[in-house]
């Protein structure tokens, strides 16, 4: 027969495991939020030097490569920000579910 207590403690376990889930989500969704800021800081920064840059060009060949640069270096620096956000998401798709995956091993079968 099951006793008051025992459904108090599954249910205080059920809570410190909502609540472990819920302050790791926040952390890690602080970090993808940062990582975004981050790089739009820096594609701003990049995309003034890069006009600042062109106002001083005076011919088309110089044009050509000032733009050829800006574009290879914001691809570049989009390519690496976005590996660095999508490795947040996953990293943080992991520690949200970690207290989740101990609760459900508690409660499965083992063979």
């Amino acid at each position: 027969m099951f006793k008051a207590e025992d459904f108090q403690n599954y249910g205080k376990e059920q809570l410190e495991h909502v609540v472990s889930s819920a302050t790791t989500v926040q952390s890690g969704l602080q970090a993808i939020a940062t990582a975004y800021g981050d790089y739009a800081k820096k594609s701003f920064e990049d995309t003034r030097a890069f006009v600042e840059k062109l106002s001083g060009v005076k011919s088309l060949d110089k044009v050509l490569e000032a733009q050829s640069e800006f574009a290879k270096s914001a691809y570049q620096t989009f390519a690496a920000d976005s590996q660095k956000i999508a490795g947040l998401y996953g990293d943080l798709a992991k520690q949200a579910f970690k207290p989740i995956e101990g609760l459900v091993s508690k409660f499965t079968p083992s063979t």
